[in-house]
């Protein structure tokens, strides 16, 4: 493993944070475990010591000196992961000009409020795919307990040819040496994985340049992903080795063949389309006329996500991002992404979307013997839902409560 950044050897004598995470026992609820469809009626959940230390039906509780805490009535299932945010990006502003124009200061608390947006919207762990390199503080402040927030993987900038796709928000490179710079400087920031633009109009990076930035970061061990939108590009970095696609888009049987062939799943990102899609919503955030329509026609003939539905009938790994950032897309958006998953016919029900987001996703981020689902040993990322997600993702408006490590972040 690479080295660790600098901040991980400053003594921590006390978090600023420092919220306990007692012995408890969540009773009485709906589990959605996510193993597979499995439901528990009136089944419990005990947490202690930050994991989850048994789950079953009440009938075989025995919660003895633990907390009980009520939950009838209500559902419980793993803390949701969002796979693509940019904590950096309000939502609200143009792209560019706050790339341009964010003091680090203002991006710093910027990603500070999404970060607690993020966890009152039931989401546990972010990958941040970048802006700047605010996440790599955001990192280091939620982990040395300096401001309260979900788990992050981070990748620093994301990478990209001089002049290439969204230049004003990432790290620029030309030439395979500047590539494997860029990686490294990526690495010695904290890093938890690295991001290439892998197109825009065109497809970006030479062939010399693709294969050192995918070469040096599998040299570092860490995994690469790839923002790719159309089927050459996806093609390509696909056979170049890239781990993970990026938003995806119209695919070829040929290419949803080599990603199956080659295990390499797609976060998808609808919620930027689907929410600015949203005449009444949008005009709030000054879209543009020509961009809702746009975004409404692409909506209602759905023939630009053929490739994606043909990708998941297939069988491929597909797993829930929401561009959380992007115009009109802010960090608590969820249930429309999951709802439109399951519309379009990408995930087969309402389980199936919340899957993407619990247990796809953290085997998608090589978590998936510690997150995503209610098991006995796995970290206790839990969130507790007035209503049932199951019969209207809806609720997922409705969280109650939010624990990560067992640790209380939101709710009374």
């Amino acid at each position: 493993m690479p080295e660790a950044p600098a901040w991980r050897f400053e003594k921590i004598i006390k978090p600023m944070f420092d919220i306990p995470a007692p012995h408890r026992v969540l009773a009485g609820a709906r589990l959605l475990t996510c193993r597979g469809d499995e439901i528990i009626e009136d089944g419990y959940v005990e947490i202690k010591d930050g994991v989850i230390k048994a789950v079953g039906p009440m009938s075989a509780l025995d919660a003895g000196e633990a907390a009980v805490m009520d939950c009838r009535g209500k559902t419980v299932m793993p803390g949701l992961i969002n796979s693509h945010a940019h904590l950096a990006w309000d939502g609200v502003h143009d792209l560019a000009r706050q790339s341009l124009d964010d003091a680090p200061e203002i991006s710093a608390y910027k990603c500070a409020g999404n970060m607690l947006k993020s966890l009152r919207a039931g989401i546990t762990l972010v990958r941040d795919l970048g802006m700047n390199r605010s996440n790599f503080y955001a990192k280091q402040a939620v982990e040395q307990g300096i401001f309260p927030g979900p788990r992050l993987l981070i990748v620093g900038e994301a990478i990209i040819q001089t002049g290439g796709h969204t230049f004003w928000a990432c790290r620029e490179a030309s030439g395979a040496d500047e590539m494997r710079r860029a990686v490294r400087d990526q690495v010695k920031g904290g890093a938890d994985l690295i991001k290439i633009m892998g197109s825009h109009d065109t497809i970006e990076f030479t062939d010399e340049e693709l294969h050192a930035v995918i070469d040096e970061s599998h040299r570092m061990g860490l995994t690469i992903t790839a923002h790719a939108t159309f089927d050459s590009v996806i093609r390509r970095v696909a056979e170049f080795g890239v781990d993970v696609i990026e938003h995806g888009g119209a695919m070829s049987d040929e290419t949803i063949q080599l990603l199956l062939e080659k295990k390499i799943p797609i976060v998808t990102t609808f919620a930027p389309l689907v929410m600015q899609a949203q005449a009444d919503i949008a005009r709030q955030y000054d879209i543009p006329e020509w961009k809702i329509a746009e975004r409404q026609a692409a909506v209602e003939s759905r023939e630009r996500f053929d490739g994606l539905v043909r990708a998941a009938q297939a069988g491929l790994t597909i797993a829930f991002g929401t561009d959380a950032g992007s115009p009109v897309v802010g960090h608590d958006v969820v249930a429309p992404e999951l709802k439109f998953m399951v519309e379009l016919g990408i995930k087969r029900d309402n389980y199936d979307a919340l899957r993407s987001a619990t247990i796809v996703a953290a085997q998608v981020n090589n978590l998936g013997e510690t997150l995503g689902s209610l098991e006995a040993g796995k970290a206790a990322d839990v969130i507790v839902i007035d209503g049932d997600p199951l019969a209207d993702l809806n609720a997922l408006k409705n969280i109650e409560a939010v624990y990560v490590a067992g640790k209380q972040m939101t709710g009374a």
